[in-house]
């Protein structure tokens, strides 16, 4: 069947982590799960646009110039190839979003903001850590 249908929310409370849900060669999805307050990821880019939706918690959005946005549930935002950014768990519990990005995942370039070097060029993949926490 050429359509495929999930429920984000299901995947990650199932999976509690980055799941990549549809891959195809022009297009692939995953979903996000930052369980904590102050979970994030480091200030990066790709090589394609994307579209991440919020469905629960808060997600603020970073970028390099130090402004933010956030996110709620219900809203989505446009992140062209090449726009450094960085994810954030603002809220009180878990954050639940699911990501588009065009091409497949096996094209796809993760670049550093401070070495502006594929991470996955020497086999790395995104970390998660926490502004309150160590790293887990």
């Amino acid at each position: 069947m050429a359509i495929t249908f999930i429920n984000p929310r299901e995947v990650a409370l199932r999976e509690k982590k980055r799941t990549v849900v549809m891959n195809t060669r022009k297009l692939h999805a995953w979903v996000h799960y930052y369980p904590n307050s102050g979970d994030h990821d480091e200030m990066h880019c790709h090589n394609e646009d994307q579209v991440f939706t919020c469905f629960e918690g808060q997600c603020t959005m970073s970028f390099p110039n130090g402004t933010s946005q956030a996110l709620d549930p219900g809203m989505a935002a446009l992140i062209t190839g090449g726009s450094f950014y960085r994810l954030e768990n603002t809220g009180t519990g878990p954050m639940i979003l699911m990501g588009h990005r065009s091409g497949s995942q096996e094209t796809t370039k993760i670049i550093d903001y401070k070495t502006r070097r594929d991470i996955r060029g020497n086999g790395g993949e995104p970390v998660i850590s926490n502004r309150f926490h160590q790293a887990e």
